[in-house]
Order: C-alpha cells, then structure tokens, then sequence
C-alpha cells in the first residue's frame, strides 16, 4: 500500500502526476486526508476528495511499503503539524519502508532526521531543511529508501522513479512509452 497524504494547500500535480501514474503500474495507492474532512483544497483552490482521512479505521500507516508528500505551500506546513503524518513516516523509516516527498515537502523528512547521510533534492530555497543530506539540485534523486523530487516539473520523473522501485525499471519505461513521455 502506497499512501499519498493530503493537506490543505497541497500541490495538486505532485499528488495527482504520482497517484495516476502509481494506478496505471497497478500499484495500491490511498490518498489520505490529514483533516478531518475527506475534501482538500490544494495551493491553487483545486479540490480533491480522499479516499481515507488519518482518524479512519481502514487508515493502517503499518501496512504502508510507501509514503508520499506532495510539496506546496501551506501544504507542507500542514503536513509537518500533522501527528498522524510524522508518525506514519516514523514506523515507515523503521520499518525500512519508502519515503517519498516532492518540492517543499523533503524538508518535512529533512527535519524528522531522515536524510542524514542521504543525496536528496527540494524545490529551491529549501536545501537548508535537509538536514545531514548532500542536497543535489537535480530534479530527482533516489537514494536508498528515500526519494525526492525538486517540483511540479518534475512530478512525472517522481513517479516514474516510484515505479521503477516498486515495480522495476522495465515497468516504468512502459508506463513512459504509453503515456508517450518518450
């Protein structure tokens, strides 16, 4: 199960590029809610509907092989108050599951500890928050267990790299060439 967490000012195309390309690889993905409301206003008053908040009992974080951060702003603020989110990313990294987050949202790892020692890249201006990694500036960077993506721009490579660790690399090219990306 991937899990992509949702919080109010999220950035719509680095939750949407994932989870569409995450379902055409036949991978398992929930969208999750950190609000109390399935509705979720992004940074550009695009509204999605969750497909679980985190105070449902079919939310388990301890069945997750995934969790992914979609950027933006406030969005990234909102995930980092979220306990629910923190202590998703806590059982998944000592679980030695992925960790995946796009734009400002590698900062949120970044804070929690989990980039120590680690390539990662951020949307510019937010190297600062990722603590103890060699920041990259390229527009995606897997390293280990963790992977990060600079943008919007750069979503599609976010997912394809998500399925390419989770499915293999023949499968994302395939992915590629039938969305025509190639």
């Amino acid at each position: 199960m991937i899990y992509i967490f949702l919080a109010t000012g999220f950035e719509e195309t680095e939750m949407i590029v994932p989870l569409d390309m995450c379902r055409r690889a036949g991978l398992e993905v929930k969208t999750v809610s950190v609000n109390d409301e399935m509705s979720v206003s992004g940074s550009h008053g695009i509204t999605i509907k969750a497909d679980l908040r985190v105070t449902d009992s079919e939310y388990k974080p301890e069945k997750a092989e995934m969790i992914i951060l979609p950027g933006g702003m406030p969005g990234t603020k909102n995930l980092e108050k979220s306990k629910e989110v923190l202590t998703a990313l806590k059982t998944a990294f000592e679980n030695g599951k992925y960790l995946s987050a796009i734009c400002a949202a590698p900062s949120v790892l970044g804070k929690c500890g989990y980039l120590k020692g680690k390539k990662a890249t951020c949307y510019p201006g937010f190297e600062d928050y990722l603590e103890g990694a060699q920041a990259t500036g390229e527009k995606c960077v897997v390293d280990g267990k963790v992977i990060t993506a600079k943008g919007a721009g750069a979503a599609l490579d976010f997912a394809y790299a998500i399925i390419g660790e989770l499915c293999g690399k023949e499968r994302a090219e395939k992915i590629k060439n039938e969305i025509m990306a190639k």
